[in-house]
Order: structure tokens, then C-alpha cells, then sequence
């Protein structure tokens, strides 16, 4: 599972990064990135919680 935030629909909220710490970090610019792509095995629900509860849709699973 690969997962990958959309920078111009990103507000900076941080609920991906309080649902999926180990995936989800904020850039120097305050919009989250995600780091790794791949989402470790263990973490793909997870990260599929972050995708549902972005509040600007702004993340997706590729692949």
C-alpha cells in the first residue's frame, strides 16, 4: 500500500499525523507529507484511518 498527501488540498490540520505517527510527518511549511510512500506492514489500517478522516481529502492510497 503506498499512500500520498495532495500539497494543494492539504490544510495542515495534523489528524493524519495524530492517526498514523509512524507514516505522516509535516514538512518545514506546516503541510503534511507522507514518509515513507510505502506504508509498513502492520500500518495500512492505520494509514486507511487517516484517508477517511482527512478533513481536505487531501490523502489517497496509490497502487
Amino acid at each position: 500500500m503506498r499512500v500520498i498527501v495532495d500539497e494543494d488540498r492539504c490544510a495542515g490540520h495534523g489528524m493524519c499525523l495524530t492517526l498514523c505517527p509512524e507514516v505522516f510527518t509535516l514538512a518545514d511549511d506546516g503541510w503534511a507529507v507522507a514518509d515513507p510512500e510505502t506504508v509498513p506492514p502492520g500500518l495500512e489500517d492505520a494509514a486507511r484511518e487517516a484517508i477517511a478522516n482527512c478533513p481536505e481529502r487531501a490523502i489517497r492510497e496509490i497502487d
